[in-house]
This record gives C-alpha cells, structure tokens and sequence, in this order.
C-alpha cells in the first residue's frame, strides 16, 4: 500500500480500539426495517407474543444491529476516517454474528470497535479491513460479538503495492 491509498500507515491501526457507539432500539424504527425485510413472526412485532416467548419485550433480528450501529451514527464508519479510506471506495465484504443475549425494544446498546486485522488481496487491489465489534446493553448483559470485514477497492495504479 502506498501513501496515496490510505492517509496513514494501515498497519499502524491493527489493534485501534475506537470510541464507543450507542444506538437506541426505538419501536418505529424497527418495525419500519421489519417491514423492509418481510419479517411476520409475531414474536418481533407484538409484546404480549415476544413475552409468551420468554423475551423481557420485542426482541430484534439478529442483522438489525448492523443497521443500529450505522442510523445512530452518522458519518462515515470511524474506521473509514482514521484510514483516510473515501467511502465510495468500500464494499460490505462480510459479517459474523456471535449472540449472548437478546437485545430488545428499549434497550440501548454500545459497540465497541476494535480493527484485528488489515490485509491486501489479489495482488493489492483490495484491502480487507477486519473489525471485532463487541455489544453491550444497559442491563450489564454482552449481548453480541460481530466480526465485520470491509472491503477497500484500491485505484489501480496502487494495485501491487507492498505495505
């Protein structure tokens, strides 16, 4: 990688842990995205039903926290910035969910980034970044670990180019 890739040495951000997030899980916002998605089980969108079903209130799918982290957080991912990456250089590469409890309506959440890993691929016109995100709730309980990996479309005359 070169200078005119990123803004700083990406090696230099393994390990950077980055200010926490919260999002809140607000009702209207998560039935809208339920609806997007054609979600009908009734556990996600009656309390009475989400609490037969051993739930504290309407509990969310498990891809909603990937849109919590962005809606309450405007901007560009911190990742992007600290890197000096232009998001319309990214592509959602992949994501990994590990849950410990459920995160329901009301509840806010904290994510907490940390960068594992920045590697270069095929021949240094990608560069996977890859991001431990750990979620906690106001009810002292962690409630998941998600592994994110972004894609960085590299221009081609950096293509090759050795960290």
């Amino acid at each position: 990688m070169t200078s005119e890739t990123f803004s700083i040495d990406p090696q230099s951000a393994v390990g950077h842990v980055f200010a926490s997030q919260r999002a809140f899980v607000e009702p209207r916002r998560l039935k809208f995205f339920l609806e997007t998605i054609g979600e009908t089980n009734p556990v996600y969108h009656d309390t009475r039903a989400a609490r037969e079903a051993g739930y504290r209130d309407i509990p969310i799918p498990p891809t909603y926290l990937f849109c919590l982290q962005s809606l309450d957080n405007p901007g560009p991912p911190a990742v992007l910035e600290l890197l000096g990456v232009d998001i319309g250089r990214i592509l959602h590469g992949e994501q990994k969910f590990a849950f410990h409890h459920p995160a329901c309506v009301g509840d806010e959440l904290v994510f907490t980034t940390r960068i594992r890993d920045i590697t270069n691929k095929k021949g240094g016109t990608l560069t996977m970044i890859t991001q431990d995100i750990r979620v906690d709730n106001g009810h002292d309980q962690h409630v998941a670990d998600v592994v994110s990996i972004i894609v960085v479309r590299n221009p081609p005359h950096t293509a090759g180019a050795t960290q």
